[in-house]
């Protein structure tokens, strides 16, 4: 038998495991967390279109209530026909949002996203709603952020431009059945809108020359700007689609509050009414208010009583209009709005 040890003598015992260094990060989130994070954050998305606009039915209710009553003595069939083109109104957006790019866009989804952007447009001012709806769809559609901005900046630059040429039209045309003189607004007034597009102007440029680092951009936005533009008017579907949807959506508007009008009994042409939008969504377009109510609507009373329309019966009308165009559809869509952001679409 040997003498020798089964085991060899003990050995050190294993050192520890190292103690975390102090002041080290954290671990990162789980997954799980971030993504329920996500969810939340889209479902609050989801639901502030709807806070939103219950905020501003408590505010502005008493329109609401007063345009409802006087439409309920309506005549139903002129205001089938409002809806009617109140409904294309959203399919002109559509065919400009179109023909201020390229690149082909699904139809179902973007007369989705501009009727989603028509309730978005009628609750922040100067159009930055239905912008920012349309720029969250472009993005999600494709479009780098560059060209979706230079889209929309052509949108915004052709529609008053084609709104001008059908005013000029209509002076052209219909010389003797438009009253020119009482709807000419004094050379002082004249003088706002041209102080505030050179200080407009004037001011971007102050800002590109003091702040360096917003110059590249700039010049990357209006190079992008440039290019796409030159490229779309060498196609004739987007020529079309540009500048005929642009001339098409103030007559559209005009043609509702036409139809309202007429179902009040008011008895003015369709030339006289569409003469007379024109006329007050161009002295005073440029204020920003949300969707335009407020100062457009003032201007379009004054007008319509120049034509001899009582101004109670020309406020109706208005206020009828604003039901239609405004508040009818503005729950629909709101929840389109939230069906799309649910989807991803925006």
């Amino acid at each position: 038998m040997s003498l020798l040890p089964l085991e060899g003598p003990p050995g050190p015992l294993p050192a520890p495991p190292p103690a975390p260094p102090q002041g080290s990060a954290p671990a990162p989130a789980p997954a799980g967390s971030r993504r329920s994070l996500s969810c939340l954050t889209r479902r609050l998305l989801t639901l502030l279109p709807l806070l939103l606009i219950g905020v501003w039915a408590v505010l502005d209710w008493r329109a609401l209530y007063d345009g409802t009553a006087r439409l309920a003595d309506a005549d139903p069939g002129w205001l089938l026909v409002a809806l009617l083109w109140t409904c294309l109104g959203w399919v002109s957006a559509s065919v400009v949002r179109q023909g201020a790019l390229p690149e082909r866009l699904p139809p179902g989804l973007l007369v989705a996203s501009q009727f989603a952007a028509g309730a978005a447009n009628h609750v922040l001012p100067a159009s930055l709603g239905a912008h920012a709806v349309t720029l969250r769809f472009l993005q999600g559609q494709g479009i780098p952020l560059t060209r979706a901005t230079a889209s929309l900046a052509l949108y915004s630059l052709v529609r008053p431009i084609a709104k001008t040429l059908v005013l000029l039209g209509f002076l052209v045309t219909l010389p003797g059945l438009l009253r020119l003189g009482e709807l000419v607004p004094d050379r002082r007034m004249l003088f706002l809108p041209v102080a505030a597009a050179v200080l407009g102007l004037g001011g971007t440029l102050l800002l590109l020359v003091l702040v360096r680092p917003l110059r590249r951009p700039a010049v990357r936005f209006v190079r992008t700007a440039l290019t796409d533009a030159r490229r779309l008017h060498t196609m004739p579907s987007r020529v079309l689609a540009l500048w005929g949807g642009a001339a098409a959506a103030p007559l559209l508007q005009a043609s509702v509050i036409h139809a309202v009008g007429a179902s009040l009994g008011v008895t003015l042409s369709w030339a006289q009414v569409a003469f007379a939008y024109l006329a007050a969504s161009t002295a005073v377009g440029s204020v920003p208010a949300p969707g335009g109510i407020g100062p457009v609507d003032a201007a379009m009373v004054f007008t319509l009583s120049v034509y001899g329309v009582p101004v109670a019966i020309g406020t109706a009308a208005l206020i009828g209009y604003r039901v239609l165009t405004v508040w009818l559809p503005l729950l629909p869509g709101v929840l389109c709005m939230s069906a799309l952001v649910h989807r991803k679409v925006l």
